[in-house]
């Protein structure tokens, strides 16, 4: 078990301590709410692993780490960009996917860059939200910074990412 299953369970644990204290009826009500979002995002979520594993089996190795590796950054950020600029669907399939291309061996910078353009620039919703409801100049004027935010987060990040593993390696006392 990782940190963030045990902040996870603390938090649920919290979460329904404090909510029998204000009504013992509203943990059983919780568990009624949580099955309702289950029930509208089990298909997203199965769709979401399901790329991830299929990125698994026709991605091979060495052209993962030749697009997406520490080898050529600048190529590997530009395509983890359009990469999150082209994927399809909600958080519930682009995380599954980014965790699976970080633990097959991409760089965290186009990772980054990935979550990055996918959070801030949609196409779809462009499309169907933002340009109807707020006009072509207003979408263009976010839509533009967006897209250039993305490879300079995906720099700063690998960056970042870098100096706390540096700092990670000298804080950890060998066993």
């Amino acid at each position: 078990m990782d940190v963030s299953s045990v902040v996870l369970i603390a938090l649920s644990v919290a979460g329904f301590i404090v909510a029998y204290v204000r009504d013992p009826a509203l943990p059983a009500r919780a568990l009624v709410a949580s099955g309702n979002l289950f029930g509208t995002v089990w298909f997203d979520l199965a769709l979401g692993f399901l790329l991830g594993g299929l990125i698994t089996v026709l991605i091979p190795q060495p052209a993962l780490s030749r697009w997406l590796g520490t080898q050529h950054l600048g190529r590997g950020i530009l395509a983890g960009s359009l990469a999150g600029l082209l994927l399809p669907g909600g958080p519930y399939v682009f995380f599954p996917v980014a965790a699976n291309l970080l633990d097959r061996g991409a760089a965290p910078g186009p990772i980054i860059a990935l979550l990055t353009a996918k959070t801030l620039v949609s196409p779809i919703r462009m499309l169907t939200y933002e340009a109807p409801l707020l006009g072509w100049p207003m979408t263009l004027a976010r839509f533009v910074p967006g897209v250039l935010a993305a490879p300079l987060l995906g720099y700063a990040g690998q960056w970042i990412f870098d100096h706390l593993t540096r700092l990670q390696s000298v804080w950890t006392v060998p066993r």
